[in-house]
């Protein structure tokens, strides 16, 4: 595989309604990208109209939402003329990494790319080096949904450019990546409360004591002094040690090395146990039990470490 020396960052604007419109019919009309030289540092822009097949006019929705008007797309070239051009400035498939703020700028251009009989392997070629960053942000980072704008006043950024503009949109998503990918520390503090602490003040200077006392009650809370379940009660406690991993889970992969060894610890200890209790619940079920016992070397989180 080449090496990898340029982000590519792209945004589509589509055709839109208010309702009555589905997926499959909001052809792209805008293309703005954005490619990041990882070497120089340097940013490139691409920006182009697309003409659409369909040859209704816009929506007065759309018109306002997207600030693009029926003018603006008269001369405009169809979608596999721009996308000729694109690659052209790409200038290398194999060298690139794709980024969008969503899966949906990948799937539209599948779709128009299978609607204007464009080869299916370039197209193949660019999915395989594709990030849905939006996804990675939520997981990583926001837990919600965040849009653009809410991602990056995370940071403390505010939206260079004009609004639902893909140029625009494009060059802020490079702006948050670029943040999250060398701000590891500001990212893990952002995480911590999003996921975690949520409304409570904390220092960093007390971040593992904190997770330390965060951990003992979520994990106490979880099972009391139980360790029979019915079935039914132990699908909600396997539901609920599911959701205290995905709480906990960003630790382990954290790239700041904020967290002591014996917060590191004591959520792969959180992690390992969740495993266990799904092999024991998968066996039940298959067993048609009753009820489910969990032994007690399950239960030992050894929340007094450290």
């Amino acid at each position: 595989m080449a090496q990898l020396k340029q982000f590519i960052f792209f945004d589509f604007e589509m055709l839109c309604a208010s309702k009555g419109l589905t997926f499959e019919s909001m052809e792209a009309i805008r293309l703005g990208a954005v490619k990041y030289d990882l070497e120089t540092k340097q940013t490139t822009t691409f920006d182009h109209y697309i003409k659409p097949l369909s040859d209704k006019p816009l929506s007065e929705f759309c018109k306002k939402l997207t600030g693009i008007s029926d003018q603006d797309l008269i001369d405009a070239p169809h979608f596999k003329e721009v996308f000729t051009e694109f690659l052209t400035w790409v200038g290398g498939i194999k060298k690139s990494q794709f980024f969008s703020w969503s899966s949906s700028d990948l799937s539209r251009l599948c779709m128009d790319a299978s609607l204007h009989e464009i080869s299916s392997s370039t197209i193949k070629k660019i999915e395989q080096r594709y990030v849905d960053f939006q996804a990675i942000f939520t997981n990583r980072v926001s837990k919600t949904n965040a849009s653009v704008e809410s991602a990056l006043h995370l940071y403390g950024l505010t939206f260079i450019g004009e609004k639902h503009n893909p140029l625009w949109d494009a060059y802020n998503t490079l702006r948050i990546y670029l943040h999250f990918l060398n701000q590891p520390l500001a990212s893990d503090l952002i995480m911590l409360k999003s996921f975690i602490f949520e409304e409570e003040h904390y220092s960093v200077e007390r971040v593992n004591t904190l997770l330390h006392s965060k951990l003992n009650e979520d994990f106490s809370s979880l099972l009391g002094d139980r360790d029979i379940f019915p079935m039914k009660e132990a699908s909600k406690l396997l539901k609920k040690t599911r959701n205290l991993v995905k709480k906990y889970n960003n630790i382990l992969i954290n790239r700041s090395g904020l967290f002591s060894q014996d917060i590191l610890f004591l959520v792969k200890h959180l992690v390992d146990f969740h495993y266990n209790f799904l092999v024991t619940y998968e066996e039940h079920i298959a067993y048609s039990s009753k009820i489910l016992i969990i032994d007690d070397s399950y239960k030992q989180l050894n929340l007094k470490r450290g």
